[in-house]
């Protein structure tokens, strides 16, 4: 048996088949296409955008993490490379690009706890600064409504 003849009557088949033609083709294509940008493609560069921040705003004293695992702290920035002191007296020279991450130093993160602790009593006082306020309000409405019953 031979498939020319039914190869002949694929390439003969009807033209508008569906109402959409051209587009209702395109449609999973162009879905597919959205959801690769917003899962893929945009995650991904902000991601570069940040690292990229990071690396423009290395400064002397930021303890980091290379990317080969070297844990340091910088001793020197360059233009285009960083001095890590990675022991009293081993310094190594990367480029910028070799830096993973920059990690808080001690002194920091106390400062990012006092901060939350801060905050955190701002809160209470203000929601017992609210409690006060309905409390006081409610006692000025008692003699009210007190003097309203003496009336009647």
């Amino acid at each position: 048996m031979s498939f020319i003849p039914f190869l002949n009557g694929a390439a003969t088949a009807p033209e508008n088949v569906g109402g959409l033609g051209m587009l209702g083709s395109f449609a999973p294509l162009l879905i597919i296409i959205v959801i690769f940008y917003f899962f893929l493609i945009r995650p991904q560069s902000k991601k570069q955008k940040e690292t990229e921040k990071m690396l423009k705003a290395l400064k002397k004293g930021d303890n980091v993490v290379t990317i080969g695992g070297i844990h340091g702290v910088i001793s020197s920035v360059k233009e285009k490379t960083v001095i890590v002191k990675v022991d009293d007296n081993c310094k190594i020279e990367f480029n910028r690009s070799a830096i993973a991450s920059v990690e808080k130093s001690e002194a920091e993160l106390a400062k990012e706890a006092e901060m939350a602790a801060a905050l955190k009593e701002a809160k209470e006082a203000k929601k017992l600064a609210k409690k006060n306020k309905n409390a006081d309000a409610v006692e000025a409405e008692a003699p009210a409504a007190e003097a309203e019953d003496t009336n009647k």
